[in-house]
């Protein structure tokens, strides 16, 4: 396997996980879109659905991340596979979209909750350092922001890149 930074992946991680959750309360994947499969997307997309059908929005309020462990790292089908153990805090409910009121959850107090997530990378994975550049148009992205060159709008697919979320359980 190549060389690897765990605390780096690790902080990795964190960004993505809460990205991810503060996009599904803004009930919009974009800004993360590029950090998820489309398996990922499409579980997280049905989900925001539901919540705008119902007139609802999804809120993870005080959200953090307590803590982060590598469980395996392995090499499958061509792909380095990654599991991590997540431990977050947060305060999990609904309220109605138009009125802000709370509709069900727990809004008084934080809960503590444990998700493994698992992370892919293809071993022939191109190396493009720290600066990316849109495989469209040539400009330089900040994928950790939105993933979507500001020129030319074309979408940063980290899958031919680097990790990528491909489940979250």
């Amino acid at each position: 396997m190549n060389e690897f930074n765990e605390a780096l992946f690790k902080t990795k991680v964190d960004n993505i996980f809460v990205k991810l959750f503060t996009a599904i309360m803004f009930g919009d994947l974009k800004e993360v879109d590029h950090f998820i499969s489309d398996e990922v997307y499409n579980k997280y997309n049905s989900y925001i659905e539901q919540l705008n059908k119902d007139n609802e929005k999804q809120i993870y309020d005080e959200l953090n991340v307590k803590s982060t462990n590598i469980i395996s790292r392995n090499i499958i089908d061509n792909k380095e596979v990654v599991k991590v153990e997540l431990i977050s805090r947060y305060m999990d409910y609904i309220i109605d979209k138009d009125s802000g009121e709370f509709k069900r959850g727990i809004n008084t107090h934080r809960i503590e909750k444990t998700y493994t997530l698992t992370f892919e990378k293809k071993v022939d994975a191109k190396n493009v350092g720290l600066v990316r550049k849109c495989p469209n148009c040539g400009a330089s992205m900040d994928i950790n922001n939105t993933g979507i060159c500001e020129f030319c709008k074309t979408v940063y697919k980290l899958e031919d890149y680097d990790y990528v979320l491909t489940s979250i359980i």
